[in-house]
């Protein structure tokens, strides 16, 4: 009879401390959030310097991180943290050529770059065959 007593507590705090877990999960998981979050207005004239690369080939027709295909003619690109659908102008630093791209997938996932643009935005502004170049990118919309 006091065993019964002792589980039925046992088993109220175990259903408040899951309780209280989910919660500070939920408020850990709402504070977390990065430029994604933010209006692109709050955006606009936001700048970062640093390499471009571009899209491989085994790359062309697979979805990107916002569902959208991805194609070497689009000018489109990867970015870690701004929003999916913000327009950014990048700037090759070598050679002053620009290029307006949409942000449309998560990347690049290598040390030191900023941006993976699509084939034919990368080719606007440089060779394809160098591969990486040094850029700064501007968000304009």
């Amino acid at each position: 009879m006091m065993f019964d007593h002792v589980k039925k507590w046992a088993a109220k705090m175990n259903f408040i401390i899951k309780t209280i877990l989910v919660l500070l999960c939920s408020i850990f998981m709402c504070s977390c959030s990065s430029l994604q979050s933010k209006t692109d207005k709050n955006l606009v004239g936001y700048t970062e310097s640093g390499k471009a690369s571009f899209y491989a080939d085994k790359h062309q027709s697979r979805k990107t991180a916002n569902g959208e295909f991805y194609t070497h003619e689009l000018n489109t690109a990867a970015h870690k943290t701004l929003p999916f659908g913000a327009m950014v102008r990048v700037t090759n630093l070598e050679n002053g050529k620009s290029v307006v791209v949409k942000i449309n997938d998560r990347g690049p996932f290598a040390k030191g770059r900023v941006i993976d643009l699509s084939k034919s935005a990368f080719s606007a502004i440089g060779n394809t065959s160098a591969g990486v170049i040094d850029v700064r990118i501007a968000v304009i919309k």
